[in-house]
């Protein structure tokens, strides 16, 4: 395949993938996927995260996400300011709120975030965020702050999206929208998303397209069917596959520029 795809989040570093990393880049590579942006959830999943980049030259992120704000520390500034000054790590995250699962306190959730936002705006880094059922709190925590960055894995409203998008953000956009049970809400959405503002992404190894065809005997998603994604965006929009995949590797490009 000629045209080239970046994966703008795969969670590599999960265990599902141990001992499969090369394997999986290799398939990657076949299916067009040239570079995809590994996910730091916690400080451990962070640095295995900066390692894997390293050796397979790949993008990462490092921060914590709200699952496990519980466990950040003082020291979580300076944690992170220590990962960035690696040329492979690229934005501050994955951040942000979840009020669907509640796996750390609200208050301890926006606290981090708050912090994480402030490092991110000194540092001038973009951001890698995570949002489920707490849009408003987002968005006023958000309006204190000047960054850019990305709202990962979209599943909002179209008041959400309206708000996302007026706060500069790009739309990550993963297999979800490839599901014909949860997924109609996001897909009535994808006309509204300008294809210059949009990333895609598989949040490997969760959310396994399921417009696949056969479907594959482990539900473990990998990059390689991101193909499955830019698709689906692609006939939601009405346009060409590879329209979707120029645009959106140019908004990878532009969002996440590489240092050094």
């Amino acid at each position: 395949m000629s045209t080239r795809l970046v994966d703008a989040g795969v969670n590599l570093s999960n265990h599902q993938f141990d001992d499969r990393h090369a394997a999986v880049i290799q398939r990657a590579e076949a299916a067009g996927v040239t570079q995809m942006l590994l996910i730091g959830c916690d400080l451990q999943s962070s640095h295995d995260s900066l390692q894997l980049a390293k050796q397979f030259n790949l993008l990462c992120t490092a921060g914590v996400h709200p699952h496990d704000a519980k466990t950040a520390t003082e020291a979580l500034e300076s944690e992170l300011s220590a990962l960035v000054n690696h040329a492979q790590v690229v934005a501050i995250g994955e951040c942000g709120l979840d009020y669907n699962r509640d796996f750390s306190p609200r208050d301890v959730q926006r606290s981090v975030l708050r912090r994480q936002l402030a490092l991110a705006e000194t540092l001038n880094m973009p951001v890698y965020l995570h949002e489920r059922d707490a849009s408003e709190d987002m968005f006023q925590i958000l309006a204190d702050y000047n960054v850019r960055g990305v709202l990962h894995c979209f599943t909002g409203d179209a008041s959400a999206l309206q708000n996302y998008l007026a706060l500069g953000l790009y739309i990550g956009v993963t297999g979800w929208v490839c599901d014909e049970r949860r997924g109609e809400q996001l897909q009535a959405l994808v006309p509204d998303i300008p294809l210059e503002r949009l990333l895609i992404e598989t949040d490997a190894p969760f959310l396994l397209p399921r417009t696949i065809k056969p479907k594959p005997k482990s539900r473990r998603n990998e990059p390689q069917y991101l193909t499955y994604v830019c698709q689906q965006i692609a006939d939601l929009k009405g346009c060409e596959f590879t329209e979707v995949a120029k645009q959106t590797t140019l908004n990878f490009q532009t969002l996440f520029t590489t240092k050094g």
